[in-house]
């Protein structure tokens, strides 16, 4: 029994290489990986010692050779096949084990160039797996360091391996190649007639993993599961580890990311409620109970079977606080144990871990498991988008009325600039102190939106003279400015740009309010 190990991450290679000789395999490799094996003793022939034919064009040729490939696809089931390779004096290659020239990771440095790229693509590598891979019932085919411990704890028990495990690591070496493919595919479509780069490739090809099958999806009679990026990002959803609670549904999944967008935004200490993919209560304060009770307090009602973010730790408390409402999900970076034991009262709340940098600086949180690109589907097709992330400072605002807001109100102006950024469109929120007021979220009219937004906050019992207004979009006309004046919004900010700017500006004026443009709109669908 023969194996040939050939691989550019040397993870783990040793100990697995120790260990298939101790099983009597013979050990076969290629240039940099055959001297380290030799170099810790272990008895090893170069792959030229099997072919015959020496490595050519500085490595680029050197096991695209009939002894390799036919070791490999030879069935050994088939007397034909066996003749065959008696006749040439081909050996079996019963054990691969292949990792790929680093060509994403090359790619993903900046100074990288096209030829620093094209040097990154494997084809030696791509073909041994696929051959060793449709001959998966007779060869076992390793592609990724993690899958080594586990294959000699099988492997040494019986010098084999059983027949689901040959399939499984068959399927996980087709599934490699098919990601490294769509790399190399999207990086050099991305190049145009002039060998510049643009941000968008020719073809688009996408690789996600199944995390879990889900027992329905938004509704009853839909079928559905959960993938995640090949390489997930420390900070995003799919990182994340349930501490307790029932199995996430389809609509837990699309609430809870958009609660945890939305709260690690914010440097303070902040907490966002999320219903229907909407921030139906957001805060920020000097401690995570604060803004969890500010939060609260902008819609009790819309709050209840909510998916509650913070971006801060848990303790007992805050938990005792959590626990006197109805809530679906709770996310926070940490949960102290006695939080813990208190959470633990209503086991089918689904608490969520989330993973994010170890940084003293809580700015940095917004940074963590961004998406670069932002996905839409529509019928037989895709829309794709740079994901929205545009950070709006004072810096960037245009005072455009007569009378100028002031500290406070710049500081909840931008607060309330933020969450307009992931209410769905349209989308009117109005705040105070660090407090949403009333969010009006979806309508088709942006008057509505208005007006919805201020009947809510008059249902909470909330008082919105004196508060600030954030439209994610330009106003049209004056009445959406009148109905949020008139519920008692003394400041307003919005991206401006419409044809009737004025109008709306002369209306500011009259009303004698603030209000400030920010260049920038912020449409969710």
């Amino acid at each position: 029994m023969n194996a040939l190990l050939s691989v550019s991450d040397k993870t783990g290679l040793l100990e697995l290489a120790k260990g298939l000789h101790a099983c009597g395999v013979g050990l076969i490799s290629t240039g940099g990986t055959a001297k380290l094996l030799a170099d810790h003793g272990l008895p090893v022939r170069e792959v030229f010692d099997l072919t015959g034919f020496p490595e050519m064009l500085d490595g680029r040729v050197k096991t695209l050779h009939p002894k390799v490939h036919a070791g490999l696809l030879a069935r050994r089931d088939l007397p034909a096949h066996m003749q065959t390779l008696n006749a040439h004096g081909i050996e079996t290659i019963d054990i691969l084990v292949v990792n790929l020239y680093p060509f994403e990771q090359t790619v993903a440095q900046k100074d990288c160039s096209l030829e620093d790229a094209i040097e990154q693509i494997d084809i030696g590598g791509p073909a041994m797996v696929r051959s060793a891979a449709k001959n998966w019932k007779d060869v076992a085919v390793l592609t990724d360091p993690q899958q080594y411990d586990a294959f000699l704890q099988e492997f040494q028990v019986a010098k084999q391996l059983s027949k689901k495990t040959h399939f499984a690591l068959a399927v996980s070496a087709f599934n490699k190649i098919s990601q490294y493919d769509g790399a190399i595919s999207n990086y050099l479509s991305s190049f145009d007639e002039a060998f510049q780069r643009e941000t968008f490739p020719r073809q688009f090809n996408a690789q996600f993993t199944k995390v879990q099958e889900m027992r329905y999806g938004e509704n009853p009679h839909q079928q559905a599961a959960f993938y995640k990026d090949m390489n997930p990002q420390l900070g995003s959803l799919v990182s994340s580890e349930q501490l307790q609670g029932k199995e996430l549904s389809f609509n837990n999944i699309a609430d809870s990311d958009a609660a945890w967008e939305c709260v690690k935004c914010f440097a303070e200490p902040a907490c966002v409620i999320v219903k229907h993919a909407n921030p139906c209560g957001v805060a920020v304060a000097a401690s995570a109970l604060g803004a969890y009770q500010k939060a609260f307090k902008t819609d009790p009602t819309s709050a209840f079977g909510g998916i509650i973010a913070l971006n801060r730790e848990v303790d007992a408390d805050l938990a005792k606080a959590l626990m006197q409402q109805f809530m679906e999900v709770l996310m926070a970076p940490m949960f102290t144990s006695e939080a813990l034991a208190v959470l633990a009262s209503k086991p089918n709340v689904r608490v969520l871990k989330m993973s994010v940098p170890q940084t003293s600086n809580p700015a940095e949180l917004d940074l963590a498991g961004r998406n670069e690109f932002d996905f839409k589907r529509v019928g037989s097709g895709l829309l794709i988008q740079s994901s929205d992330h545009h950070v709006l400072s004072e810096k960037d605002l245009k005072v455009v009325t007569l009378k100028q807001p002031s500290p406070a109100q710049l500081k909840d102006l931008l607060f309330a600039w933020r969450v307009a950024n992931y209410v769905k469109s349209n989308a009117i929120v109005f705040c105070h102190d660090g407090m949403t007021m009333g969010v009006g979220a979806g309508q088709m009219s942006r008057l509505d939106s208005a007006r919805i937004a201020s009947i809510k906050a008059k249902e909470a019992g909330l008082i919105l003279q004196g508060s600030v207004v954030a439209s994610d979009a330009f106003f049209p006309f004056r009445d959406g400015l009148d109905v949020v004046v008139s519920a008692g919004a003394t400041a307003v900010i919005h991206p401006g740009g419409s044809m009737r700017d004025q109008e709306v500006i002369d209306a500011a004026n009259e009303h004698g309010i603030a209000m400030v443009f920010t260049g920038v709109r912020h449409f969710r669908h």
